[in-house]
């Protein structure tokens, strides 16, 4: 939980995406799926296992043949798989349960809020508009905006420069590895793991995690974190 004083120090809540803001790791896998079988590739989903939280361009390093990217190109592909997925979502998609609630209860004690993720501008804007919660973010800071993803710290130092702020003043809220250890390595006060794309177990034995909850609506107060 925060100490009186580390509540007290929070001026930030940085917030990963997919995952997150989010339950869409199923949906990413059904993209794909789909994604893959148009290029041939049957091993793509134990190579996928190992990269949630990466950037695009450097997930289809590890799933394509190198002759299919020279082919397609790599800008080309990330944009296929990413309409896949905007597509299969859109009649389905909404915020991890208790999301709203916590963004309004940051706002009100004066904790501005970013998002940082790895998926391209169009899947934070398309999340976002959707779900309803673009007006509650004062940042957003997407793979398009930085040179290094997840599990690079930029994301993360970006964020919390856009917002001013020293990241030791923030907290973040991630669900994958690749997140944690850009949280770590940006030097964040605080990591929340959302058990989602990972178990609650598996979350609880990482030691850059400071509090695993399964959804935001075991967040009651700030004070709990």
């Amino acid at each position: 939980m925060i100490r009186p004083d580390t509540l007290s120090s929070l001026r930030g809540a940085l917030f990963d995406m997919d995952g997150t803001l989010v339950d869409n790791s199923p949906v990413h896998v059904r993209a794909f799926e789909r994604f893959c079988a148009r290029y041939g590739v049957s091993d793509w989903r134990e190579k996928l296992d190992g990269a949630f939280g990466m950037g695009s361009d450097d997930i289809m390093r590890m799933l394509l043949p190198e002759a299919v990217i020279r082919e397609r190109g790599l800008q080309a592909l990330c944009d296929e798989k990413e309409a896949i997925y905007r597509e299969i979502y859109a009649p389905d998609i909404r915020p991890v349960a208790g999301l709203r609630a916590l963004l309004d209860r940051l706002r009100a004690a004066g904790i501005r809020c970013a998002v940082g993720s790895s998926g391209c501008r169009r899947n934070v804007e398309f999340v976002l508009e959707s779900c309803g919660i673009a007006d509650c973010f004062d940042v957003c800071v997407s793979s398009d905006m930085v040179r290094r993803c997840k599990p690079d710290p930029e994301i993360y130092r970006t964020a919390a420069a856009a917002l001013g702020l020293d990241p030791a003043a923030c907290i973040v809220f991630e669900d994958a590895k690749a997140g944690f250890e850009a949280a770590r390595r940006a030097g964040v006060g605080r990591v929340v793991a959302v058990a989602t794309t990972l178990s609650a177990e598996e979350l609880q034995a990482d030691p850059r995690v400071d509090r695993v909850v399964g959804d935001f609506t075991e967040i009651r107060s700030l004070e709990e974190l």
